[in-house]
């Protein structure tokens, strides 16, 4: 199944459907940039802002809020750091460093989803040919990733995510590591 723009519906339903009331979490869609807000008050939701209404920026970011512990979804955008797009190759190693659990969750989700993955380097004006893309090392880790959540197992909420995309889009068993070996850029 090729999923497109107008999907990106189903994805907030999915997410706001498993999450929004034991963890008080909903995602929304049309942002310009992605941007995880914790709630303000008693009463109020903690929101998790992906880009415009991309799938795939979506499936990137309920990653990070898989990955992030009780602690950090109190924090503004989980209390990362962002070095935006220009990056030097030094901190271009720093990005991919923190990463390779993201992307490698987002490939799992994408294919419960039944949609192609793409790894993203997030640096395409960045002044050094060499640290727009991602590295090799990255490319290798984020795949190596991939196969180890098959072996071991995703978080619980990741696994949750997981099954709802694939129960939704009627995919075949996403956590097989057989699955991720071959990662495009």
């Amino acid at each position: 199944m090729v999923v497109d723009k107008k999907c990106s519906g189903d994805i907030e339903r999915l997410f706001n459907r498993e999450f929004a009331g034991q963890f008080n979490t909903v995602l929304v869609g049309g942002a310009l940039e992605p941007l995880y807000q914790p709630a303000q008050g008693d009463n109020d939701l903690h929101q998790l802002f992906y880009r415009e209404d991309y799938f795939s920026s979506a499936l990137h970011e309920i990653a990070h809020w898989c990955i992030a512990g009780e602690e950090r979804r109190k924090l503004l955008d989980f209390g990362y750091w962002y070095n935006p797009d220009g990056r030097s190759r030094e901190q271009q190693r720093s990005f991919e460093s923190v990463e390779i659990k993201p992307q490698a969750m987002e490939w799992i989700f994408s294919t419960a989803a039944g949609i192609p993955f793409s790894v993203s380097a997030d640096n395409l004006s960045a002044a050094d040919a060499e640290a727009s893309g991602p590295s090799r090392d990255f490319l290798g880790r984020v795949q190596q990733q991939a196969q180890a959540y098959c072996k071991y197992g995703l978080p619980e909420r990741a696994y949750r995510f997981t099954r709802a995309l694939q129960q939704f889009y009627r995919t075949p068993d996403p956590m097989n590591a057989e699955l991720y070996v071959e990662l495009c850029a």
